[in-house]
């Protein structure tokens, strides 16, 4: 790119020191204020950058507006989005980002706790970054680059942008959102406010990665009630739930329908708690898979094993809950698929090899899609995401930022 001094490493630093866990068990929104202190951070660096409508709603979300340079008045609005929490599977207090110049592809001992040490054979695509300026945290928290890599790539286009008013782009509207990681990242965004038209996450990981595919995923709630008694005259009286609950997951397959055990577009069935004890026992599901219809086919398989484990126990009383989360993006994509096509020209317009990748998970961009924001995922760079050997490589998020440079110019000609 001509002109471009790139800002993203002193961002990405910046914003990773900022601690942003979200908390699940929270029950406001964002579910931990201190995601607020980003927010409001982005606000004033937007607001630096020119951008004078930036803005935190009451929500926490942050809005930012680059009004169309170009005389064609007709091109669509475009928002390009990364979200400011970062997962709570780790800790993200006290982040002390190190960058590691010119990796030579030797092991990476993180000082705060030199067992923790990143290698080649721990983390294959390294070997492709030799010679590369990578950041990882110090050894006792993760990074943060999921997904302030996103953030820091978006701020570096429109510092980019906002230096160079030569560079034709439409309206670009961006968005950072709180929560994503716990599922609730657009719970409470008003699409109205936002009016775009398409969008874009940047949460995606190696160079290139594209992905307009997801999971669709429900979550299951079962609830376990037993039948207490004092364990002293318990004979013939006592039921535990906490017993069942676990009988229960026993009896669930080990070798298939486990994240353990599948990969590519094969689907899986996963508890991922369990609490209670004696008198109650409520266990937590998430159920993923490509294809909408068969999380009902999962759900019923899996209600199935319950009802033959109660089978034992006639007297117990249960539930069993389903709640959508979000779906497969490639079903609202398929219709617009220029969208993702334009990425893909945009990449190797940047020096990027485009990989089309499938998401085992999914974005705000998932469920932005079924908001009628029809939102691929562009790569970041992040990588070994929600742990402690988290890192990302500074020349990668900088490649983002060329493709998104690439990007919207490729919109202004394709009205």
């Amino acid at each position: 790119m001509q002109n471009y001094t790139s800002t993203v490493e002193k961002r990405f630093i910046k914003y990773a020191e900022i601690d942003t866990t979200a908390d699940p068990n929270s029950e406001s929104f964002p579910s931990s204020m201190k995601q607020n202190n980003l927010a409001k951070i982005l606000v004033e660096e937007l607001k630096d950058l020119g951008i004078n409508d930036a803005e935190m709603d009451q929500w926490g979300y942050v809005f930012g507006t680059l009004s169309n340079n170009t005389e064609d008045d007709s091109l669509p609005t475009i928002c390009f989005c990364a979200h400011m929490d970062t997962a709570p599977d780790c800790s993200g207090t006290n982040v002390k980002p190190i960058v590691h110049r010119n990796y030579d592809g030797s092991p990476m001992y993180l000082p705060d706790d030199t067992t923790q040490v990143i290698t080649t054979e721990k983390h294959p695509y390294l070997k492709e970054k030799i010679g590369d300026d990578i950041i990882t945290a110090s050894g006792l928290t993760l990074l943060g680059a999921d997904d302030k890599a996103g953030i820091a790539i978006i701020m570096d286009l429109v510092s980019h942008l906002q230096a160079n008013p030569e560079i034709p782009h439409p309206t670009i509207r961006v968005l950072f959102t709180p929560d994503e990681e716990i599922g609730r990242g657009v719970d409470h965004l008003d699409m109205e406010k936002l009016n775009a038209d398409y969008g874009y996450t940047l949460d995606g990981g190696i160079l290139g990665s594209l992905e307009d595919e997801s999971f669709s995923a429900d979550a299951v709630t079962i609830t376990i009630n037993g039948i207490t008694a004092h364990p002293g005259y318990a004979k013939g009286k006592m039921v535990s739930a906490m017993k069942v609950a676990s009988e229960f997951i026993t009896a669930l397959p080990k070798n298939e329908w486990c994240p353990e055990a599948t990969q590519d577009r094969e689907g899986f069935v996963h508890p991922v708690a369990i609490n209670g004890g004696m008198e109650q026992a409520v266990v937590q599901f998430i159920i993923r898979d490509h294809i909408t219809s068969k999380l009902k086919e999962y759900e019923d398989r899996l209600e199935g094993i319950l009802n033959d484990v109660l089978s034992k126990y006639p007297t117990l009383d249960t539930s069993f809950e389903v709640t959508e989360q979000y779906r497969n993006m490639k079903e609202i994509i398929k219709d617009v698929p220029f969208v993702t096509d334009y990425a893909i020209q945009a990449m190797e317009n940047a020096g990027v090899k485009p990989v089309p990748t499938i998401i085992r998970g999914g974005t705000d961009g998932s469920r932005l899609s079924f908001m009628g924001l029809p939102c691929p995922n562009i790569f970041t760079g992040e990588l070994a995401i929600h742990s402690r050997h988290e890192y990302v490589s500074v020349q990668d998020m900088e490649k983002g930022t060329a493709t998104l440079t690439e990007l919207v110019q490729l919109w202004t000609k394709h009205s």
